[in-house]
C-alpha cells in the first residue's frame, strides 16, 4: 500500500485537451461497432454489448498488422483472454459501417466479446476483440462505495491513533460522484497496464487527474491498495498504516469517491482507489 498528499497552491487552472488524430480515428471505429452491436446487426442478430475499448489489445492489433500471428501478439501484449477474434477490414471510414454489415457483422456483434482495440494504417482497420480471462467486477458499484463509506466515518466519528499521532473525531465525509470517476479510472488503468504508483504512466498525480474534471480543489489525498477482495479489509489496512490512516482522518477533506478494478494483466488481484478531497469554497 502507498499513500500520496498533494497540496496544490493555484487558484486557477485550464487545460486544452487535443485528440490526436489516431485516437479520434479509433473512437470512430469503435462507434460504428457499437452501433451493429446495439442495432444487432441491423435486427438479424439479438442486440449486444457495447464492447470496452482495451488499450492492451490496440497494441495486439498493431502487432498483428505488422506480421505477427493473431494469438502471439494477443499473448505479448498482456492480455489474458479466454477468447479472441480478429477483423481487418479495408476502405475509407465512411465505408466501415456497410462494410462490417455486409460480411463480418456477426462477429463484431459476438456477445461473448467484452474488449476491443483497434490499429490503422492508411485506409486499413486491423479490429481485435477480447473476452477477457477474468472479468473486471462493478467497480464501485454502489453497495461496495456505501459500505466503504460507512467505515470511514465511523473511523472519523470515533477518532484514530494513527502510528505515533492521535486524531481526535472529525465530522464525516460525502460522496462525490466526480472523485468516484477519477479513482475508477486509475484503478482501471493501474489494473490494465500492471503497475502501482500513484502517478499513471502519463506523469500525472492524484491532484492532476482531479482537476483535470474540472473539480476546484483546495487539497487531495490519495489510497491505493492492491490485493484484497473485501472492503472491510481495504479500508482496516488503510487504517493500520500510519501514512493512510492520516488521510482518512484529516478534518480537512469533506468529500471522497473510492473505485476498485479486477487486475487482467500479470496480476489479477484488486486493485483499489481512494481519493479524498477538500473542495474549494
Amino acid at each position: 500500500m502507498h499513500v500520496f498528499l498533494h497540496r496544490t497552491k493555484w487558484r486557477a487552472l485550464v487545460l486544452l485537451v487535443g485528440l490526436s488524430l489516431a485516437a479520434a480515428s479509433r473512437a470512430d471505429v469503435i462507434g460504428t461497432v457499437s452501433v451493429l452491436r446495439i442495432g444487432g446487426c441491423g435486427g438479424i442478430l439479438p442486440a449486444a454489448a457495447v464492447l470496452r475499448h482495451e488499450p492492451l489489445l490496440d497494441h495486439a492489433a498493431q502487432a498483428w498488422a505488422g506480421g505477427s500471428p493473431l494469438a502471439g501478439a494477443i499473448e505479448r501484449s498482456g492480455y489474458a483472454a479466454l477468447a479472441s477474434s480478429g477483423l481487418r477490414v479495408s476502405g475509407p471510414d465512411g465505408a466501415l459501417l456497410q462494410a462490417l454489415r455486409r460480411s463480418r457483422c456477426s462477429g463484431v456483434a459476438d456477445p461473448q466479446f467484452h474488449d476491443i482495440g483497434v490499429y490503422q494504417r492508411g485506409s486499413d482497420s486491423w479490429l481485435v476483440l477480447g473476452n477477457p480471462a477474468v472479468l473486471p467486477p462493478p467497480a464501485g458499484a454502489p453497495a461496495l462505495v456505501a459500505r466503504a463509506l460507512d467505515l470511514i466515518n465511523a473511523a472519523r466519528a470515533r477518532g484514530a491513533r494513527c502510528g505515533s499521532r492521535d486524531f481526535a473525531p472529525v465530522a464525516p465525509v460525502t460522496l462525490s460522484a466526480t472523485l468516484g470517476d477519477v479513482a475508477l479510472g486509475h484503478a482501471a488503468d493501474m489494473a490494465a497496464h500492471n503497475y502501482f504508483e500513484h502517478r499513471d504512466l502519463a506523469g500525472h498525480s492524484p491532484a492532476d487527474r482531479v482537476r483535470a474534471t474540472g473539480y476546484r480543489e483546495q487539497l487531495v489525498g490519495e489510497n491505493i491498495a492492491y490485493g484484497p477482495t473485501r472492503v472491510e479489509d481495504v479500508v482496516q489496512g488503510w487504517l493500520d498504516s500510519p501514512g493512510h490512516c492520516e488521510n482518512i482522518m484529516d478534518p480537512r477533506f469533506r468529500e471522497m469517491g473510492l473505485a476498485y478494478s479486477q487486475g487482467r494483466a500479470v496480476k489479477h488481484g484488486l486493485y483499489w482507489v481512494q481519493l479524498l478531497a477538500a473542495p474549494r469554497a
